[in-house]
């Protein structure tokens, strides 16, 4: 993903770059509506319109940000403080995870005793908690048994956890790491590696050694931004490259008539002797056109100074705001799509108004929230300036621990 235009050695950007923030919060947006299905919304997002969806974007996006914020403690030794850091970030996830699926099996027991919502205990890999909860138990302690539409976290974290290691090389040798980071997807895809589930036995959704990719790239290019430079130039033959490929799939995905003659053209392919996973639509193992689906998207829109112009806009406060705050709107978000599937299941009428009210409310609380998040911290950036000023007037200062 092509980062930020060069800044001269010795200067700072002169204003924060609000397109993560904006296309953060576009893909928060989307992944929400989709993890309500059945709405009539659904139908528009991006995963409509191209082969892969948010949640590659996301992936993507979480190692920019990765990159960017902890690629300076990784310039010179000692490198403990910096490898804390992104550690504890890691157990943040971790603890955000485990939180939010004992609330999401919670809501998912009430809506079956109370809304006359069986069903809600027969999807969302709940069964296999029913069925045995001690497996259960030991499955999500380990993170080896993952509720559906809670799959991003561990992944999250698992890749953290591995960062440490990363960074250094993103910084000094990045197109070496990440063509070794591709060698890893090819042989996680070609030979299907990933760590196993329990007490089903099945595979992560989200294969770790497949989708690293995508962090790693977006991790290098964060670290790129810290040196100042850019990692993809923007040029404008790649650019017409990568709009021909987006062209191309959404002409793909549209045409139902063509669509199907590409896709059998396609799945032929897959069923030859090379790598399956190259031609096909598997997520779990990031496959060879969602891949180069989200690769185009990136970097088109990284280039245009269009979707620049678009994320500064005050019109798009609001999904700046969500992506500056996407964990605390990650999770308060799937609780709420939880609740959203419960109610629809429960709900004696349907159709586009219920869908409405369902999308319209989660959205709004997630906005709420975020902006009383956005509040706390500025009033937290104030406060060590305001301090002395109370201790001046006489005030005591705040106890110390």
């Amino acid at each position: 993903m092509p980062d930020l235009p060069p800044v001269a050695p010795g200067t700072a950007p002169r204003r924060r770059d609000t397109r993560l923030d904006a296309l953060r919060g576009l893909a928060l947006v989307m992944i929400f509506i989709n993890h309500v299905p059945g709405t009539v919304f659904e139908h528009w997002t991006s995963r409509n319109f191209g082969f892969s969806d948010a949640a590659e974007g996301f992936v993507l996006m979480s190692g920019l940000a990765a990159g960017i914020a902890y690629a300076p403690g990784f310039r010179a030794p000692p490198f403990w403080p910096a490898v804390t850091r992104v550690w504890g970030r890691a157990w943040t996830l971790i603890l955000a995870h485990m939180t939010v699926t004992v609330i999401a099996l919670g809501l998912s027991g009430l809506a079956a005793r109370f809304l006359n919502a069986p069903e809600m205990v027969e999807i969302n890999n709940v069964a296999p908690i029913l069925a045995d909860p001690v497996g259960g138990f030991i499955g999500l302690a380990t993170l080896m048994h993952q509720l559906g539409y809670m799959n991003i976290l561990p992944l999250y974290a698992v890749l953290l956890l591995v960062t440490p290691a990363l960074l250094p090389l993103a910084m000094r040798w990045p197109y070496r790491l990440i063509a070794g980071s591709a060698l890893v997807w090819l042989l996680a895809g070609s030979l299907r590696i990933a760590p196993p589930t329990y007490p089903t036995p099945s595979i992560w959704f989200f294969n770790p050694l497949s989708w690293q990719l995508l962090f790693v790239i977006g991790l290098c290019c964060g670290a790129a931004i810290r040196q100042k430079r850019r990692l993809f130039p923007a040029r404008p033959g790649w650019l017409a490259a990568a709009l021909a490929v987006l062209a191309a799939i959404l002409i793909w995905t549209q045409a139902d008539g063509l669509g199907e003659v590409l896709n059998r053209g396609m799945f032929a392919l897959r069923d030859g002797p090379g790598p399956a996973f190259l031609f096909d639509y598997d997520k779990t193992y990031l496959s060879g056109p969602r891949l180069l689906h989200v690769l185009a998207l990136a970097y088109a829109l990284a280039s245009l100074g269009a979707v620049r112009r678009l994320c500064d806009h005050r019109r798009a406060g609001w999904l700046r705001l969500l992506g500056q705050h996407g964990l605390t709107v990650f999770a308060l978000g799937t609780v709420l799509a939880f609740a959203a599937q419960a109610v629809k299941f429960a709900a004696p009428w349907g159709g586009v108004p219920l869908d409405a009210a369902l999308l319209v409310a989660g959205l709004g609380m997630q906005l709420a929230v975020a902006m009383v998040r956005d509040r706390a911290a500025a009033q937290r950036r104030l406060a060590p300036v305001a301090r002395p000023a109370a201790e001046l007037d006489g005030a005591s200062p705040p106890p110390t621990r």
